[in-house]
């Protein structure tokens, strides 16, 4: 079981870097994603089209810098500091979070592949996009199995201890797929349909590995007291995975048009339809986030903490899944509910980003 925790920030590079949080990569998934849903101008506004994409590339573009930013503390606590990142790990609150480092990879590289070609050559696209997916693809599988295997394994794992954080491995596999649709769609049809196949996998492991943990996560609320304050932006995690399944259904879809042949349109069909269905759940689960959210701010204050990032990628998927169901349906009702979720998804990375300046002025954001 976990140790308590040591509340005094610590005060020293070093310090700093051995108590560095492995969910820090949030920050890079929560702001690619954004900058991916300004850039589809929700609303579908013409007049709103081009300062959209404007500003879609510079969230994405600050998203890569914070990836570097974040990654070489990232990588240095694990060459410097291996048995504080091990003991993280092995820390079933917190160890699904080493999940977020690929995460931010995958979602970066869909990032850079949605905005890369207004500003990029196409070759320097798909080969920064091609890389960042392979390294990502590989972590998440590493994390996602690492970490499954030391819950099955550890003996003194209670049902308390069950939270949000678990699905993350679960949703940064099945942005796996999202990623691969860029390298998909220029192949011929037999090594598409491979592709295609390989992608279906991951996304099958994501949304299995989904439906296991929102049960154990269900039952948690159900039949145990509240969990600690600190871990209520975990709760917004369940948005996450259904969301990018919902995207995934339709690109997957929209680019194996040729491997469907003559089938192309039905499978159109059904994938629209799945999707729709999961953007369903979504809808009942905001709801239900706002409503725990809620009866957490009535029982005091919510500090700030790295688990802030829960409030954005999750959102951020929510708001994707939504606008592309709206355009799969031509649905000017649901693109609307699109545009306030871009508001919203919007605000609450302004505040999270902010929170996280502020953290790190006072060294509250080293505090473990």
């Amino acid at each position: 079981m976990p140790t308590p925790a040591d509340h005094t920030p610590p005060q020293t590079v070093t310090g700093r870097l051995r108590a560095f949080h492995p969910g820090w990569y949030a920050s890079v998934m929560g702001t690619a994603v954004v900058g991916i849903v300004v850039y589809q101008d929700p609303g579908s506004v013409e007049a709103l089209l081009t300062p959209a994409r404007v500003l879609g590339t510079a969230i994405v573009a600050l998203s890569a810098v914070l990836a570097l930013a974040v990654g070489v503390p990232y990588v240095g606590r694990w060459l410097l500091h291996r048995d504080a990142a091990l003991a993280d790990l092995r820390n079933p609150l917190v160890g699904a979070l080493y999940g977020t480092f690929p995460g931010g990879l995958l979602v970066l590289a869909v990032a850079i592949t949605t905005v890369g070609t207004s500003t990029s050559a196409a070759e320097v696209v798909r080969a920064a996009s091609g890389v960042l997916t392979l390294v990502g693809a590989l972590l998440a599988v590493a994390v996602s199995i690492t970490f499954a295997h030391l819950l099955f394994t550890a003996r003194e794992v209670v049902p308390g201890v069950v939270n949000g954080a678990w699905l993350i491995p679960p949703v940064v596999t099945i942005v796996i797929p999202l990623a691969l649709v860029p390298v998909i769609a220029p192949q011929a049809p037999g090594d598409a349909a491979t592709l295609l196949a390989i992608a279906y996998g991951f996304l099958g492991i994501g949304l299995v590995l989904f439906l296991l943990v929102a049960s154990l996560l269900y039952g948690r609320l159900v039949f145990s007291a509240p969990a600690p304050t600190q871990r209520a932006p975990s709760l917004w995690i369940v948005l996450g995975p259904v969301g990018v399944g919902a995207l995934v259904l339709l690109r997957l879809a929209q680019v194996g048009g040729p491997v469907w042949a003559d089938g192309a349109s039905a499978v159109s069909l059904v994938s629209a339809i799945g999707a729709t269905a999961l953007w369903g759940f979504e809808l009942w689960w905001l709801v239900i986030a706002l409503l725990l959210l809620a009866g957490y701010l009535r029982r005091g204050a919510l500090p700030f903490g790295i688990g802030w990032w829960a409030f954005t990628f999750p959102l951020g998927a929510f708001t994707a899944s939504t606008l592309a169901v709206a355009r799969a349906w031509h649905s000017g009702a649901i693109e609307a509910f699109g545009v306030l979720l871009a508001i919203m998804v919007t605000g609450a990375w302004i505040v999270v980003a902010a929170g996280t300046v502020r953290a790190m002025k006072t060294g509250a954001a080293w505090q473990r």
